[in-house]
């Protein structure tokens, strides 16, 4: 029998976001490695940015891209002498960025509304099918099945 699908949340910056998008990889928690060892193939990855760009202040607050896992591989690439990240590889979705504050009081995995950016700062979590599709419809026009 097949693991079930899951879906996850992943945070990190629209910049670094789009470059993960462009390349169709995945990092999570600074390119840490055990975050993507709980990942399986075909599980879903939704990428929330809090922010435009890591090293600014000017807010994003949105879903920025979406994607399904393709494969086992978890890789590690060397981007300096003392950054070698790992990635996994992702199909990306074409999808429009979502912003999260229309969703707040919909999303089940934000249990305090007023409060509603604690659950992003562990940088990557499980979230459930129901959230998932309510994201997945808003950033694709579409139903998941």
């Amino acid at each position: 029998m097949n693991d079930p699908q899951r879906y996850w949340i992943a945070v990190a910056s629209k910049d670094h976001v789009m470059r993960g998008v462009a390349g169709g990889f995945m990092q999570a928690n600074h390119g840490k490695k055990a975050p993507l060892l709980r990942i399986k193939p075909n599980d879903w990855v939704v990428f929330y940015s809090p922010k435009q760009v890591l090293e600014r202040d000017e807010k994003c607050q949105s879903f920025t891209a979406i994607g399904q896992v393709r494969d086992d591989d978890i890789y590690q690439v060397e981007l300096a002498d003392d950054f070698a990240p790992f990635r996994r590889n992702v199909t990306f979705f074409l999808g429009k960025d979502v912003s999260i504050l229309p969703l707040i009081n919909t999303l089940d995995f934000i249990q305090n509304k007023k409060s509603w950016g604690y659950p992003f700062r562990v940088g990557f979590f499980e979230i459930g099918k129901k959230d998932f599709d309510l994201i997945y419809k808003q950033m694709l026009n579409d139903n998941h099945d």
